[in-house]
């Protein structure tokens, strides 16, 4: 059964602790290696010449921002509600933006009796249609470049440490056509450029899974354990224990059709671990091992050859090479490495450090990090990236009764251009257009 949402207070110190978010006791951001401190860079030289926006959701206020950045400064446009119930704090959590720039596709963690995804045209900020209910606590979400699908992990923040689910959307109408087994806590999903492949991580059993965008199934398994980096058996879902190990993991995913849908998902029961529990399954409960990665993000390069993994808990990115599956380089990183974005032109990747509150921005030739940049406030969460390759857009969710920040780092100067204040808890970020 779905689980009923615990109170605000209640969830984000449970969401904190998942995440291994900062306290107020922690130590500035750790210096990298062969370095004595984090490299700050220089002032800009130059404002830039047009305008770009992005959209950002804050968790604590049930509201996603349209910010601008420009010749201007950097300003909130719109602040546009989002749920259903006013007494509820739904907590948007995961911004994707369709290619053609016409939709936001959200996800909301909380709600009544759980989160949904919502759509909204772009520019009238006008929800499309109704919300549609998903998984235990929908959290990442990414668009297939023809954006007919929308794909969002089900991170399963309150319920059972038990493999969770990857739902899918046809989009054109709200319609949830399968519902992918995984594994524990799912989070951080990408599509790959050419649409094919989806990709997340799941914190809680240090794996990367690939899904095959046309049939709806899980593809491929890697290891992110360190020292047992390789890939894994379909079957090796998760490191839950005894009974887990060797279930029809595939099979309990649960596929719908989808009137006017070009894809036909294959038929299957209606098994959800994570909605079903512990119990429901089978299942004693036992010790688990620690996460030794603990992923939050899995990023496709810009041509899509390579995968980049945010290891939380190691406080370093892994490169896994698509074609060979295998690990080909590790970055070291700042403390609490989370969320990762690419630019255009593949030459750069921002990495968010959510416990060192700041941007660490890597050479992807070299593998080399070439600046630390601190972010406004506390928690650094989301990054996204211009079109142009130019500026970096990185939400930090503050704590207490801080606001949420947008910073907009120039990734010329490694210089921070620009800030604007959101509501709290500001996380899912998305860049929607720049003016030509």
């Amino acid at each position: 059964m779905p689980l009923v949402p615990s109170p605000r207070k209640t969830w984000r110190t449970v969401y904190a602790a998942v995440v291994f978010a900062a306290s107020t006791t922690l130590p500035p951001p750790a210096p990298l290696a062969g370095q004595t401190k984090p490299v700050f860079a220089p002032a800009p030289v130059e404002a830039p010449l047009v305008d770009y926006w992005v959209y950002v959701g804050a968790e604590s206020a049930d509201k996603i921002y349209r910010v601008r950045f420009g010749p201007m400064g950097t300003v909130v446009e719109k602040s546009i509600g989002v749920g259903e119930l006013a007494a509820e704090m739904e907590g948007p959590h995961g911004l994707a933006i369709s290619q053609d720039g016409k939709y936001l596709h959200l996800t909301t963690g909380h709600g009544f009796p759980d989160g949904k995804y919502w759509r909204y045209a772009l520019g009238p900020d006008t929800l499309v249609g109704p919300g549609l209910l998903l998984g235990n606590f929908p959290a990442s979400i990414d668009v297939t470049p023809d954006g007919l699908y929308a794909l969002s992990v089900n991170f399963n923040l309150h319920g059972d440490m038990i493999p969770s689910t990857v739902s899918v959307i046809y989009t054109p109408n709200h319609t949830e056509v399968a519902r992918i087994v995984t594994c524990t806590m799912p989070h951080g999903s990408r599509v790959s450029p050419d649409g094919m492949r989806q990709y997340s991580t799941c914190m809680m059993d240090d794996q990367l899974v690939e899904v095959d965008t046309k049939d709806f199934v899980v593809s491929r398994r890697f290891s992110l354990a360190k020292g047992k980096e390789g890939p894994l058996a379909l079957t090796a879902t998760t490191t839950m224990g005894p009974g887990m190990a060797g279930m029809d993991h595939a099979a309990m995913g649960h596929d719908m059709a989808a009137p006017g849908a070009a894809k036909k998902p294959n038929a299957g029961p209606t098994i959800d671990p994570a909605q079903v529990g512990r119990a429901g399954m089978g299942l004693e409960k036992h010790t688990m091992a620690p996460a030794s990665c603990s992923p939050t993000w899995a990023q496709p390069s810009a041509n899509g050859t390579k995968i980049y993994v945010a290891c939380n808990r190691a406080d370093e990115i892994l490169e896994i090479d698509t074609k060979s599956w295998a690990l080909t380089r590790r970055m070291k990183t700042g403390r609490g490495v989370y969320n990762l974005a690419v630019t255009a032109d593949g030459k750069l990747m921002v990495a968010t450090l959510k416990q060192g509150n700041a941007v660490e921005i890597f050479d992807l030739t070299t593998g080399a990090s070439v600046a630390q940049v601190p972010t406004s406030n506390r928690l650094a969460h989301g990054v996204t990236i211009s079109s142009d390759s130019k500026y970096a857009f990185v939400s930090s969710e503050g704590q207490g009764s801080q606001p949420g920040k947008v910073d907009v780092i120039d990734l010329t100067s490694h210089a921070k251009v620009g800030t604007a204040d959101v509501g709290p808890q500001a996380s899912g970020i998305a860049f929607w257009k720049m003016t030509r």
